[in-house]
């Protein structure tokens, strides 16, 4: 069984800069691919950026250029390095894990953004 673990949320102005970290355990191969997800009040779960165990990246237009997402060498944590935040980035932040045939999400992590 594999369990995530984020790390990283908080309180920051905006302009600033926050890096979310979320760590597999169990037993896991370097086959997979991460994800980040935001969920805002009111507002449905939406994509963040995601990151195949290639190294590919997929970002959403609303944080290119601002956020990075990467892994560590092991591919068992994920980072989501957030820079020039704004009030809009305000949400739950989610880590999914897809490996072998099943999709696995962390338990979320409060970012806010105050203008």
């Amino acid at each position: 069984q594999v369990q995530l673990v984020e790390s990283g949320g908080g309180w920051v102005q905006a302009g600033g800069s926050l890096r979310l970290s979320c760590s597999a355990s169990g037993s896991i191969s370097s086959d997979n691919a991460w994800g980040w997800y935001r969920q805002a009040p009111g507002k449905q779960r939406e994509l963040v950026a995601t990151i195949t165990s290639g190294g590919s990246t997929n970002y959403a237009d609303s944080v290119k250029g601002r956020f990075t997402i990467s892994t560590d060498g092991a591919k068992k944590t994920v980072y989501l390095q957030m820079n020039s935040l704004k009030p809009e980035d305000t949400a739950v932040y989610y880590c999914n894990f897809f490996h072998v045939v099943t999709l696995y999400w962390g338990q979320g992590t409060q970012v806010t953004v105050s203008s």
